[in-house]
């Protein structure tokens, strides 16, 4: 039986959440939601929405909705704000408390969402949060970037689709380590820079060939991915992504 997910695009209806030269929350996360939970759904994931349209429901009714479902997790999708624009950029996590899996899939998306291009704020307790006090499943609130940065902004729309598979692929990869799909063997591999820019990743493979790092480049999606090593095993693995953060680089492992 395939794990259930339910995702929830942030706000909607009259809530237009937060707004900056006319553009909204809402919008924002409806859209990138729905284009998540379609990478999830191919993947053999079973996913369900707290809304597939511009409709408000409260925070708890959403909570409410997912604990009915009895899905396996909850993924809410937000766009962050600040006082004054263009003050700060990146994007951040929140969950209940720092602990078990739904620390892990945060911080696997925020990996990901890094290798995008986006600041890795990192992961926030907040325990006051509705959909992350009252859901019965682990839960994550993902804001993906700052509506009211200008650079953020750009970064949302120049790589939605990329934005979009790297939270699929911080959930996936979250399940997969913890042994919830199962992988086949010599699945494993470790990313350590995804680019657009082809120079980019030529100029980062050859620094890690260097230093004697079996980087290879592959491109896929529009995007030129810098991995090192295929393993049998998630240890073996996760043993070479130590060695490249002892070098400095910020990795993920990937499965498939």
């Amino acid at each position: 039986m395939p794990y259930s997910i339910m995702l929830d695009a942030g706000h909607g209806g009259r809530d237009p959440g937060s707004v900056y030269n006319g553009r909204t929350e809402k919008d924002d996360s409806l859209a990138l939601t729905l284009a998540v939970g379609e990478i999830l759904q191919d993947r053999g994931l079973d996913v369900l929405y707290t809304r597939t349209t511009d409709v408000y429901e409260s925070p708890y009714q959403k909570a409410m909705e997912a604990n009915e479902a009895g899905v396996d997790f909850f993924i809410s999708i937000h766009r962050n704000s600040s006082p004054e624009a263009n003050t700060y950029s990146g994007v951040e996590s929140l969950v209940y408390n720092k602990s078990g899996i739904k620390l892990e899939m945060a911080e696997n998306i925020n990996e990901q969402l890094e290798t995008v291009g986006f600041f890795n704020l990192g992961v926030k307790e907040r325990p006051g949060l509705v959909v992350l006090r009252r859901t019965r499943m682990p839960a994550v609130l993902v804001e993906v970037g700052f509506i009211n940065s200008d650079t953020d902004n750009m970064l949302f729309d120049n790589n939605f689709d990329d934005i979009a598979l790297a939270i699929a692929e911080g959930i996936l990869d979250t399940l997969q380590m913890s042994g919830d799909i199962p992988s086949s063997p010599g699945s494993y591999t470790v990313q350590a820079g995804a680019f657009r820019n082809g120079t980019y990743a030529d100029r980062l493979q050859q620094e890690l060939l260097d230093q004697d790092f079996p980087a290879v480049i592959s491109q896929n999606n529009g995007l030129y991915r810098v991995t090192v090593g295929t393993y049998p095993t998630l240890d073996e693995a996760a043993a070479m992504e130590q060695r490249l953060k002892r070098a400095g680089y910020q990795t993920v492992i990937v499965s498939g």
